[in-house]
């Protein structure tokens, strides 16, 4: 078994990190070999925040580092800074990184300069384009190459990792975001539906809906134009659906938004949502629109069909699988596509019952014994 003692040092800084960490946060604070520490950098500091509060997490450090108008370049400088001194004082055995975001990075960089060992979440998602997704494609390429244990997702990203000459101490265990849904749920139902329903004025949940979410830089301008017109175009057609959209609060995707489908009647424009009201909602819905990563795996396991909008995936077995399907930013093929799964009871069927080979809710316990036995023995 590990030595008593062994301190495990988690980093993320924001919301996605933070909701595939939670699950495997409590999994590790359940085990009495470890000592569990939380350093959050705070990269995204409100929708961070609402995570952390719904899974009753409470860090033992806060970098705090958002400022207004940040750019990548302040987030690594003062980001890397910042977590020199925390790794000086907390002394981890192994520092924990999950997936793609700056934070991540920069907190595998910091503690191979410290010479602790690394364990990389999500590890071995590849696009094959370097600027897309950007920044994210070379964050998870420059942090794999700096941890020393590597948990995979799937059998393909064990691959993509082998390919690179990455082939010690891999480990597929499927994805902990699958493990945080779960959780999440078990948590919403134990709360009455009125709770939720109040977050969605106006918009009939007894019917249809397609959920949509939209955010990349890559689609910026013109692309993004596109993505917003077909969703005028099938709403216009299919009066009965009720579509609802989340805004990211990024001027870039604001403005399109807001001027393309703004005053639709069954087109709702609404805040971000905390991830509980999310995630109900994803339960809720027929269909997910989606430029996001983690959705691509979460609604499968719900038996959402995902439709993403990108020209290319770093989660190709979703597509393989039949979950999800590349639409990119093409108005004409997002039309196509989404009447299609609005109009053919066949085709839906088709991807809402393919199996999702993200796993099944048991990554944190897989991970969990692993690390348990990497750890030093006594």
């Amino acid at each position: 078994m590990a030595v008593p003692g062994s301190t495990l040092l988690f980093i993320f800084g924001t919301r996605p990190e933070a909701i595939k960490l939670a699950p495997l946060i409590r999994e590790f604070r359940q085990r009495p070999d470890v000592k569990v520490l939380v350093c959050v950098t705070a990269q995204h500091r409100e929708m961070l925040d609402q995570v952390l509060s719904f899974f009753e997490i409470k860090p033992d450090y806060d970098l705090n580092i958002m400022t207004k108008n940040q750019t990548l370049f302040d987030v690594t400088v003062v980001g890397l800074k910042a977590l020199e001194e925390v790794l000086t004082h907390s002394k981890p055995d192994l520092v924990f990184v999950q997936g793609d975001t700056t934070t991540s990075f920069i907190g595998a960089l910091a503690a191979y300069y410290k010479k602790i060992k690394v364990a990389h979440i999500e590890a071995g998602l590849r696009s094959g384009n370097k600027y897309s997704p950007f920044p994210e494609e070379m964050n998870r390429v420059l942090a794999s190459h700096l941890a020393d244990f590597h948990f995979t997702p799937t059998r393909q990203s064990v691959g993509n990792l082998e390919r690179e000459n990455i082939k010690a101490h891999l480990y597929k265990v499927g994805n902990t975001v699958i493990d945080a849904l779960f959780l999440g749920l078990d948590l919403i139902n134990k709360q009455d539906e009125s709770a939720f329903e109040k977050y969605f004025p106006g918009v009939q949940l007894q019917k249809r809906i397609v959920l949509i979410t939209g955010h990349r830089r890559e689609s910026f301008g013109g692309p993004f134009e596109d993505i917003c017109n077909a969703i005028r175009e099938v709403a216009g057609q299919f009066e009965d659906v009720e579509f609802v959209y989340p805004v990211h609060l990024n001027p870039n995707v604001q403005e399109p938004v807001n001027r393309i489908l703004m005053g639709l009647s069954n087109v709702h424009l609404i805040a971000p949502l905390d991830y509980p009201q999310f995630i109900w909602l994803m339960n809720k819905c027929h269909v997910v629109l989606t430029d996001s990563g983690g959705l691509q795996e979460e609604a499968p396991a719900l038996g959402k069909p995902v439709l993403v909008m990108r020209e290319v995936t770093e989660r190709k077995e979703g597509v393989d699988a039949g979950t999800a399907k590349l639409v990119g930013t093409d108005k004409a093929v997002i039309v196509k596509e989404l009447t299609t799964l609005l109009s053919d009871e066949r085709a839906y069927q088709e991807m809402a019952k393919a199996v999702n080979p993200y796993g099944d809710g048991t990554a944190c316990k897989q991970i969990a014994d692993l690390v348990m036995k990497i750890l030093p023995r006594s």
